[in-house]
């Protein structure tokens, strides 16, 4: 693989073209002053030292040592360098609902929203752990695979929304069952599933896929979000309403969250408006017996700069080694030719 990291200097190139025009237009114009002084021939006798040669030698070094200045500075990169590192620490699953039930603004701005900013702040804290992303509604969709790049982690997580799973529903069955296979091989003993929903509208057996995950090796924690009372749905400032035309208002579904922690050795917890409840989890997953998890980590791109700006000071330094006039003692030292002009 290869990249320019600051690529924008390479408009310095453009600078070439425009050196180039300027030194011939002033070759130019000294061949025709010489010329008014008399025949070309008769002056070069006249001026034995002078070397219009060294003069373009000179000027080639120079604009070879801006170019590779300019490429430098652009910071070639090729291939990268991966190293494989060890941690202490758990593999968690964040199973997150994207049914438009999770619009409902009983939390604020609504509870999707509060949950990305959520896992946002998640990603922040952790350090040894690797975290995955599923996202869930009527179907289960794999959004990030298990890893420690927790940047990677929190962009992913701002792009979640609705639009994600069009078919419509909360197959919690469906998240724990993909995440039970999406934990890597070595893990056991310290996979964790966190779904957060507000647990409505269970299209499968949620209690029986957790049952599985249990055998497994796998807690899951859950956590609900929004109110028993509930609240309306908005979508684009219209309220969804049902084929009678009464206003459909999402409630908290605790008593299936709940039983779905406990057959797992989990612990359920009810978001608020203050906190989430992931903070708490995290506090309870450090009970977990942590374990040593390999990783293999893109550390940087493989630096090339160096070899460039070095040739240009090779450049430069001939360029200053070589003199613009014939001299009789450094004569036997003109590496290009054994006769200068």
């Amino acid at each position: 693989m290869f990249r320019f990291a600051t690529p924008e200097y390479l408009y310095l190139l453009l600078v070439v073209p425009f050196m180039v025009a300027a030194f011939a237009l002033a070759a130019r114009a000294r061949k025709r002053a010489l010329e008014r002084f008399g025949d070309p021939h008769t002056l070069a006798g006249l001026m034995p030292e002078a070397s219009p040669r060294r003069i373009r030698r000179k000027f080639v070094f120079v604009c070879a040592a801006l170019c590779l200045v300019a490429i430098g500075l652009a910071r070639p990169q090729f291939g990268s360098r991966l190293r494989e590192v060890t941690r202490t620490g758990i593999e968690m699953m964040l199973a997150v609902d994207v049914s438009n039930s999770m619009l409902a603004e009983d939390f604020e701005p609504n509870r999707l929203e509060r949950t990305k900013f959520a896992i946002e702040r998640l990603t922040e804290r952790l350090e040894q752990d690797r975290i995955g992303l599923i996202v869930f509604a009527g179907d289960a969709y794999m959004q990030l695979p298990i890893t420690s790049d927790y940047v990677t982690a929190r962009n992913f997580a701002a792009d979640i929304s609705p639009t994600m799973v069009s078919k419509q529903g909360t197959a919690i069955g469906a998240a724990i069952e993909l995440a039970a296979r999406s934990f890597s091989s070595g893990s056991e003993g310290s996979r964790v599933l966190v779904i957060i929903s507000d647990g409505e509208n269970h299209e499968d057996d949620a209690l029986a896929a957790a049952a599985a995950a249990a055998e497994q090796g796998i807690k899951i924690y859950t956590i609900g979000i929004g109110t028993p009372e509930g609240a309306p749905i908005s979508i684009d400032g219209d309220f969804i309403k049902d084929e009678n035309g009464n206003m459909v208002v999402s409630k908290l579904d605790e008593q299936t969250l709940e039983a779905i922690a406990l057959s797992t050795g989990g612990a359920y917890i009810r978001a608020t408006n203050r906190s989430i409840g992931l903070d708490e989890i995290v506090r309870k997953i450090d009970e977990v017996e942590k374990k040593q998890l390999t990783s293999t980590l893109f550390e940087d791109f493989n630096e090339q700069f160096q070899y460039l700006l070095g040739g240009a000071l090779l450049l430069l330094l001939l360029e200053f080694a070589i003199l613009e006039r014939k001299n009789r003692l450094l004569s036997r030292f003109d590496i290009f030719s054994k006769k200068d002009e």
